[in-house]
């Protein structure tokens, strides 16, 4: 007669073996999956991912122009389906797959005509109104956020304008580079008014000293002299702090620095509607809801 050690051993693995054999035999009543795109051609998988693309279905689209690519790598549909891929990942906010998309069409096809495109969609990629301009100046603590993104999108637009100076899209590349210029400059300032809050004087003037070099006439100098100023005479360096608060009044000579009677510190004279007025100034704001045109439509029907 067998232990019972040995018969409970016998019977789970029983058990377990009926187990298995009902999962397989499962497995095998569903219905098998089908891809509906296997016999599909070029042609028509193009044209069923910009339909998709067109009416918002970007999940679909994206999906699609990912399969034509792979499958006809070489075609003038795949060409399109790169930069349709990467519109459609931008509009559903896929901002690495769409950049990369992006990159991948200017190197491969250097000589197209809708390269512009490519350079000023990867700008917008990388544009950020609301959220990230915003929160540079407004919620977000500066001081520990480099704005790599913000610098990538004036590189992009950058390019283009200098490549392409007659661009369908150059007039708007252009509004935005003087917007991106100003939250860039805006951003110097608050990181040098962070090291003036926390006494580091030194790295405040030195910051603030930056943005007046690197963003000449943007809306953050005012602000930037009032930080070398009030920074040089915690240093008990009453020269430069007179220079600074020269060239200040020169001009800015309606700076809230020279206004008394407020009781809000200095540095907290920039509140979040002020700097949405700020960074206006000379600026051709989009609004959040425009994002951009989709890629024109190269392919002719056949």
């Amino acid at each position: 007669m067998m232990p019972k050690a040995c018969q409970a051993r016998t019977l789970y693995r029983c058990l377990v073996a009926l187990v298995a054999a009902l999962i397989v035999a499962g497995c095998s009543w569903l219905p098998e999956v089908k891809d509906e795109t296997a016999s599909w051609s070029a042609e028509k998988l193009y044209d069923e991912a910009h339909g998709a693309m067109v009416t918002g279905n970007y999940t679909r689209a994206v999906k699609l122009f990912d399969t034509l690519e792979g499958r006809f790598p070489y075609g003038r549909h795949a060409q399109q389906a790169i930069l349709e891929g990467a519109y459609a990942n931008y509009r559903q906010n896929e901002t690495a797959a769409a950049v990369a998309a992006c990159d991948r069409f200017i190197r491969t096809y250097p000589n197209s005509s809708n390269v512009e495109y490519a350079y000023y969609l990867k700008g917008l990629v990388n544009f950020r109104e609301d959220q990230g301009l915003f929160g540079y100046v407004v919620e977000q603590d500066l001081s520990e956020r480099d704005p790599k993104m913000t610098r990538e999108s004036f590189g992009a637009f950058k390019e283009l304008v200098t490549k392409y100076p007659n661009s369908r899209y150059a007039a708007d590349s252009i509004d935005r580079m003087h917007y991106l210029t100003n939250a860039l400059g805006m951003y110097e300032v608050h990181v040098a008014q962070y090291y003036y809050n926390r006494g580091a004087y030194v790295a405040a003037v030195n910051r603030a000293a930056t943005t007046v070099t690197n963003y000449p006439q943007t809306p953050a100098n005012e602000q930037a002299l009032i930080v070398m100023a009030q920074g040089y005479d915690k240093l008990n360096m009453p020269v430069l702090r007179d220079d600074t608060r020269r060239v200040l009044k020169q001009n800015f000579p309606d700076s809230a620095y020279f206004r008394g009677g407020s009781d809000k510190p200095w540095w907290k004279f920039w509140q979040s509607d002020e700097v949405v007025e700020l960074l206006r100034d000379d600026t051709v704001l989009k609004s959040r809801e425009y994002m951009g045109p989709p890629p024109p439509a190269t392919l002719q029907p056949q």
